[in-house]
């Protein structure tokens, strides 16, 4: 039985058997308070457990960046920002002011460079951009100085080198894994013409981090949700038992967590449901991200399309029927369900257009809208609360912090612009986090903050090799 709470996943005109149904999805996919305090709990554990030493579950990347910009750094810079859709080539200048003023030019990724040339796709992107602008190095100038964020999970060995561990986000490029992403990025640029030192390499949320600290000295988390999900914080390196180093003159270094693969070794921990399983099993890496599943906008479009197939199959939705393009994975892309949870026409009438012209299933009633609608908002709003799990255990991880004025800085599309989900998981956090040290934390849009924090990577490496040389 639901609680008053849920009536909004009452279904009216629903039977008794599509009610059922509904009602069982709701208690699989709202999750407590009391269920996220334990995930928490052990999400915390796990952190200290990879900042302890090398593991399997949270990584805790070291990311060998241990200064913070000032703000009152000036100067152009070029920067890569690779993510799981896109790739964009930027010159960033920033103006002293903790301001930054960019150029930058899109490219999606083929689906060969997801798969074979993935290196040499990225080259030929860096060569375009430049030569549009004509901004080619002469062959005698020094080489050109880049700052790389590298949206895959790397061994990090110094603040310019990583080994991939493993692809994720539908990545699979071969002879890519265990091997330093740097160099295979320097030696594709060098393929074109183009002689080029990455000054330094950082995960999507390091870069975020440094773009925000660049704007705002409180900052001290940078965290993504889009596409795939990830997370960097300033971390005390007296906490940091693996760290083998000296100790910096900061006293701190940037972490990147990469939380998304929390729980993927036991799957015993997170809230799973058939329909999460079944994605798992059938995706690109199974048993591997499962948090990011969960959470990411790469795939919960999945996970509510095979609750619409489950349903379908029990003749409780769209009378049963199905389509070649619903029956494909992936065909349910996550915009879709942002448009059903904002669609309130009295006849769901974009709910309608999804089904019946993008899904191309032949007919839907106002009933079988109305459950799409619910299915929409349900793994919605997992994801928002689950997304807090993270949060909650990075916030609290260095609680003196949350006695002064602190910042996380969110990038990615689902904070952005999936419907209630920036909502959801501030007021979620705010259950866990006492009143008094709450009001100290701003979240603030990050908008380009992997550009922009690729630029800033590359000035402070240059900046402090340079110093080093003296």
């Amino acid at each position: 039985m639901l609680h008053n709470s849920d009536a909004r996943f009452r279904i009216e005109g629903a039977s008794a058997a599509q009610q059922q149904a509904v009602d069982a999805l709701a208690q699989q996919f709202l999750v407590s308070d009391e269920r996220l305090a334990a995930i928490v709990k052990e999400f915390r554990r796990r952190m200290e457990v990879g900042l302890a030493a090398d593991c399997t579950m949270l990584k805790m990347v070291l990311s060998h960046v241990v200064w913070r910009p000032t703000g009152r750094e000036t100067g152009s810079y070029f920067a890569i920002d690779l993510g799981g859709t896109n790739l964009r080539v930027l010159r960033v200048t920033l103006d002293g002011a903790g301001g930054a003023t960019t150029e930058h030019q899109k490219f999606v990724l083929t689906e060969d460079a997801k798969r074979r040339t993935l290196f040499d796709f990225v080259a030929q992107c860096v060569e375009t951009f430049l030569d549009d602008r004509s901004l080619r190095p002469a062959a005698s100038a020094p080489p050109l100085s880049i700052g790389f964020t590298f949206s895959y999970p790397i061994d990090q060995t110094s603040i310019n080198s990583g080994t991939l561990l493993y692809w994720t986000k539908g990545l699979d490029v071969p002879g890519c894994v265990g091997r330093d992403v740097v160099r295979l990025l320097e030696d594709a640029l060098l393929r074109v013409g183009l002689r080029a030192r990455v000054a330094g390499v950082a995960s999507d949320t390091v870069s975020t981090l440094l773009a925000a600290a660049y704007a705002d000295p409180a900052a001290q988390m940078g965290v993504i949700f889009g596409t795939g999900t990830n997370a960097a914080y300033y971390e005390d390196v007296a906490a940091i038992a693996k760290w083998k180093g000296p100790d910096p003159p900061s006293r701190e270094m940037a972490v990147s967590i990469e939380w998304g693969a929390f729980d993927s070794d036991e799957l015993a921990i997170l809230p799973y449901t058939p329909h999460d399983i079944k994605l798992d099993r059938k995706s690109l890496n199974p048993r591997r991200q499962v948090y990011e599943k969960m959470i990411s906008g790469m795939y919960l479009g999945e996970v509510a399309r095979n609750v619409v197939l489950w349903l379908a199959d029990q003749r409780l939705l769209l009378d049963g029927r199905s389509s070649d393009v619903l029956n494909a994975m992936w065909s349910v892309d996550t915009s879709y369900l942002s448009a059903a949870a904002l669609d309130d026409s009295p006849d769901l009438s974009e709910i309608r257009e999804i089904i019946e012209k993008t899904l191309n299933v032949p007919m839907s009633t106002l009933v079988d809208r109305r459950i799409f609608k619910a299915i929409a908002i349900l793994v919605g709003e997992r994801a928002a609360r689950l997304s807090t799990v993270g949060l909650v255990a990075t916030l609290t991880k260095r609680p003196a912090l949350l006695d002064r004025p602190l910042t996380v800085a969110m990038d990615g599309s689902m904070y952005e612009h999936y419907p209630g989900f920036d909502r959801i998981m501030t007021e979620t956090v705010s259950r866990f986090i006492p009143a008094r040290q709450f009001a100290n934390i701003r979240f603030s849009l990050a908008k380009d903050g992997s550009g922009i924090g690729a630029a800033v990577l590359a000035m402070l490496a240059t900046q402090h090799s340079a110093a080093a040389a003296q």
